[in-house]
């Protein structure tokens, strides 16, 4: 069982729309970038979103995209214990402190959240959010390889509410 630890957000004073996910991935803990596996179409969908190339950039460029477009990045969970990279094998999660995050940036308004473990994970542990009329939460099917129900068409349709 592998010890693991998320990111600190990208996140800057204009932004006013936080995307969680639920833990970076193996690939992603090992290269220290979110969504660095090839197969996860999480940086195909905010290109499409943000109108840039962010598959073939590096890293810093991609997250200033999404800083440019006020978008914010973080994760639900801050260190839990899995094996492999499945949110299904997540065990004794800890949440990050989204609630000092959005006390600290007040314009976010908006909060997607990447996949049903993220969602689950955030209802747990910030259920109150959910129903403060501040903000506006929204459940995304997730970008990981894992889903595979939903092909790239399908998952730009659905994240295009936070155009």
């Amino acid at each position: 069982m592998a010890k693991c630890k998320s990111f600190n957000p990208s996140v800057n004073n204009n932004s006013q729309i936080l995307i969680l996910g639920s833990m970076p991935g193996v690939k992603s803990l090992d290269e220290q970038q979110y969504y660095a596996h090839p197969q996860n179409r999480f940086w195909k969908v905010m290109g499409i979103l943000c109108g840039a190339d962010l598959v073939h950039t590096d890293y810093d460029k991609k997250l200033q995209t999404l800083l440019d477009n006020n978008i914010a990045l973080w994760d639900v969970i801050k260190k839990c214990e899995r094996v492999g990279s499945l949110d299904s094998a997540i065990e004794k999660e800890k949440p990050n402190n989204i609630k000092k995050l959005l006390k600290d940036y007040p314009n976010i308004k908006i909060i997607a959240l990447n996949g049903n473990k993220a969602y689950s994970a955030f209802k747990k542990h910030f259920g109150k959010i959910l129903t403060d009329k501040k903000y506006t939460v929204y459940k995304m099917p997730s970008t990981s390889p894992a889903n595979a129900r939903y092909g790239l068409d399908k998952l730009k349709d659905e994240w295009s509410v936070l155009e």
